[in-house]
Parts: C-alpha cells; sequence; structure tokens
C-alpha cells in the first residue's frame, strides 16, 4: 500500500498547526479576576507608602499606579487590618486623617477583604497633586483601621 504524498504533507501541517497554537494558548494565562492581575503591566508608580495602625492594626503598603492609561491604588500581599462592620477605602487630602468631611475624601468603594492584594480603580476626575494618604474607615462608627501616607 502506498500512502498518497498529498495526505502525508497535509497530515503533517495539521500535527504543526496544532502544536503551534496549544503553545501560543499555554503561553497566555487568564485571571478569573482582572482586578488582581500582578502589577508586571504597570506602567509606573505615581505614589506609596506603607500603612500605619490607628484604631486597629494596620501593615502593608499602598500605591497608586498608572496601567494601559488608568489609575488604581494596589494593596499589596502583606496587607492586613482587622475586620469591621462598615469598611471603606479611601483617599484622604491630609497625611494623617482625623476628619471625615465628605470635602477631605474620595471613597474607592468597600473594602473587598481585609488581607491580600487588591486593586481600586481611581476615577479619572480625582486629582492625585490633592491626595496625601488612603485609609481603611468604618464609616459606620467613624473610626480609622489604618492609613499610608502617600508620596511621590
Amino acid at each position: 500500500m502506498q500512502l498518497n504524498p498529498r495526505l502525508i504533507l497535509a497530515a503533517t501541517a495539521i500535527a504543526a498547526l496544532t502544536g503551534i497554537s496549544q503553545t501560543l494558548l499555554n503561553s497566555f494565562s487568564v485571571s478569573a479576576d482582572p482586578s488582581m492581575q500582578h502589577i508586571a503591566s504597570t506602567q509606573g508608580i505615581i505614589k506609596s507608602g506603607a500603612f500605619v495602625g490607628a484604631e486597629h492594626p494596620t501593615t502593608g503598603t499602598a500605591k497608586i499606579v498608572m496601567d494601559n492609561g488608568k489609575r488604581y491604588l494596589e494593596l499589596n500581599s502583606a496587607f492586613k487590618t482587622d475586620a469591621g462592620p462598615d469598611l471603606y477605602v479611601l483617599l484622604h487630602r491630609s497625611a494623617k486623617p482625623e476628619s471625615y468631611d465628605a470635602k477631605n475624601y474620595v471613597s474607592l468603594g468597600r473594602l473587598m477583604k481585609v488581607s491580600g492584594q487588591q486593586r481600586y480603580e481611581i476615577p479619572p476626575n480625582v486629582d492625585l497633586k490633592t491626595i496625601r494618604s488612603t485609609v481603611i474607615w468604618c464609616r459606620q462608627f467613624n473610626a480609622t483601621f489604618g492609613y499610608a501616607s502617600l508620596s511621590n
């Protein structure tokens, strides 16, 4: 029995293309939660600082970064604070926040979790030149759990 050269060529081409496509698929990783993707694509750190505890122990670092034209506040994997009933992440105009008048801060939303890496998008209308800290704040009890003074 003699094999058709065209059939051999087609089988070889299909095998090669299958291998190449599998290699390409394996080289891309997809995160289930895009907000938690590693910061490898970050275009630049704008501000950063280390958390200090206020009314509750709070540790880790925070940084404001530019990534693909958007700004984010990122808490690192060492971030940790106590659990609370109504915790929010704020950008504050004071380096050591003591007052929570609405004109003094911008809320980035509820704290996602009390420990570990997390990322919050900063609205485009926020003037980062006026922001001097990030705060973990309990709205219900008006309590500062911790804050990080931010510098360039």
